[in-house]
């Protein structure tokens, strides 16, 4: 399909009551002798996302139905806020070396010594501030491509000088389903589903 991602964003009034997180998939074997063996199956983590739980009124059902047409279910991609996990402050995205101009975007988490980076394709027009060491660059400066989360500076910093990024980001996703169940009690009862899965562009 020519076009199978929209950048556009969720209705965030819904997205605020969802329901879900990150899950990684993973594969543990107990061994005879009680050991686990254990394997990743999918390098990266995706979120999963049950926005029924946002749905409150008719209104916000008719903004998730417009929203589902325009999407076509499940077949267009769109963006989708994690009201919890959507903005970093000082995060380092590389390191000069003198020539490098280039640098994706990312999100790491940290606990203690322990890291994991998170690649970030859809930052949020608007939000982003570039610095090298810790001076702040002009927005003439640089350039960042919202649907990448690549930004491209005019000139090369120095080696070692670290640059640094505060954005707002949105994560690519889709519906899991191409049906939609719209009977609003079974939303307001809480036994309506409907999922929103991480994508990975």
């Amino acid at each position: 399909m020519a076009n199978s991602f929209y950048e556009i964003q969720f209705p965030t009034d819904i997205s605020y009551g969802s329901q879900g997180g990150p899950g990684f998939d993973n594969e543990i074997l107990i061994l005879g002798s009680g050991h686990e063996k254990r394997n990743r199956n999918v390098t990266y983590p995706q979120e999963r996302w049950n926005v029924a739980y946002g749905v409150r009124s008719i209104t916000d059902l008719q903004t998730l139905l417009n929203f589902f047409y325009v999407v076509e279910g499940n077949l267009i991609g769109f963006r989708f806020k994690n009201h919890i996990d959507y903005q970093i402050t000082g995060q380092e995205i590389g390191t000069g070396d003198g020539s490098e101009v280039d640098f994706q975007m990312i999100r790491t988490y940290t606990v203690g010594a322990n890291t994991y980076d998170r690649k970030i394709t859809k930052p949020v027009d608007g939000t982003v501030s570039i610095y090298v060491d810790t001076v702040e660059l002009d927005a003439s400066a640089y350039a960042v491509d919202y649907t990448t989360g690549i930004v491209t500076l005019d000139s090369a910093p120095t080696s070692g000088e670290v640059v640094t990024a505060d954005f707002e980001f949105d994560i690519p996703a889709r519906f899991v389903s191409g049906d939609l169940p719209i009977n609003l009690a079974a939303y307001l009862a809480g036994a309506a589903s409907v999922e929103i899965l991480e994508m990975k562009v």
